[in-house]
């Protein structure tokens, strides 16, 4: 029994190992074809016969190089052709290294185009209050401090006045009037003031009103000189106005120019007070020019170099002298100085062929 098994079992083991080499056949006759068992079939090719050079001398080409006379002969006469629509020439101011690059894709837009509504700004809106006029309307730099009248309406117990920004005790008299008290050192200049009333807190305001300051007027004439008493009494200054050929003399008290009034007189300068806004302005004496006389007065626009127009006044005139026995020059009057002008003497005109008769009114014969 165990001799017929061993048999059997060698069977099977006989005929596993042909299947398996014609299995490795048929995998290696579809792997490699038919030329792994097949002879290899060679084809026959019959060389062409190379065709041999003529060797006959008078058909035979030499090449040879340019000597460095012929390449500089043909560098020399031969033209430049550049044409810039040529294939081979670049375009004139292209950068052949730049590349193209597309601009951004429009952004998606429905059609029909839908555009959208525009918005109306909306208005600002009025001022709570209403400012419309200011007294007093003009005032001066340098002037006093001043009461402040402010007129408009819808004003409110808690309103303020600013006075060029700044913040001012108010007085509320009604909706259509306010008062507030201005120092002197808000209008030291002149120049543009801003006026608004609001409420402290800025959520009522009015318009804005601009109040300008104007500079003061001024006197509109020169110091010329003086003329001195022993005790001061009736000290009598010369002045010249633009409008007048003659000096003016004014003494103490007096007005000059319609609104200036003379409140002291010295060699040096004379003080006037303005009569309608009390403002006072110094005037220097005005000083001689190099070359004319010490004594006289200075040269004034306008005028000659040795005093005024019709005066007849020498230049080198040394002026006022003190009275002493000798000094006074011909036609020179005792106190008064010399280059002061003189109202010339009116000389009587008589008809040429009227010769006044001499009548005897006593008798006497003659």
């Amino acid at each position: 029994m165990a001799t017929t098994a061993n048999r059997s079992s060698e069977q099977k083991k006989l005929i596993a190992a042909i299947v398996l080499g014609l299995v490795a056949v048929l995998a290696l006759y579809f792997a490699f074809g038919r030329g792994l068992f097949g002879g290899s079939s060679a084809a026959a090719v019959k060389p062409t016969p190379t065709p041999k050079p003529n060797a006959s001398p008078s058909d035979r080409i030499e090449a040879r190089l340019p000597t460095a006379d012929e390449q500089n002969f043909i560098d020399v006469t031969t033209p430049i052709d550049y044409r810039p629509g040529g294939l081979g020439a670049p375009d004139p101011g292209r950068n052949i290294f730049a590349f193209y690059e597309p601009p951004p894709p429009t952004p998606y837009s429905p059609t029909p185009v839908v555009t959208p509504p525009i918005k109306t700004p909306s208005p600002t809106p009025p001022p709570a209050f209403l400012l419309g006029y200011v007294n007093p309307q003009t005032v001066y730099a340098g002037q006093n401090g001043f009461r402040l009248e402010v007129n408009g309406d819808r004003f409110e117990p808690g309103a303020r006045i600013y006075f060029n920004q700044t913040e001012f005790p108010t007085t509320f008299v009604n909706a259509q009037k306010l008062f507030a008290d201005i120092p002197a050192n808000m209008i030291a200049t002149e120049g543009p003031r801003q006026i608004i009333v609001q409420l402290p807190d800025g959520t009522k305001y009015s318009n804005q009103f601009i109040l300008s300051i104007m500079a003061p007027p001024r006197p509109g004439f020169q110091y010329i000189g003086m003329i001195g008493r022993k005790r001061f009494n009736n000290d009598t200054g010369y002045f010249m106005e633009s409008n007048k050929p003659l000096p003016t003399a004014a003494r103490l008290n007096d007005i000059v120019g319609g609104r200036f009034r003379l409140i002291r007189l010295t060699p040096a300068e004379a003080l006037f007070e303005d009569t309608t806004l009390g403002f006072k302005h110094r005037i220097a004496i005005s000083q001689a020019a190099p070359g004319t006389a010490t004594g006289g007065p200075a040269t004034a626009p306008g005028f000659g170099p040795g005093g005024f127009p019709g005066s007849g006044v020498n230049p080198n005139d040394p002026g006022f002298r003190p009275m002493q026995p000798g000094n006074i020059p011909p036609g020179d009057i005792p106190g008064i100085p010399s280059n002061i002008p003189r109202a010339p003497i009116p000389t009587p005109q008589r008809p040429p062929n009227d010769p006044k008769k001499d009548v005897d009114d006593d008798g006497d014969g003659f």
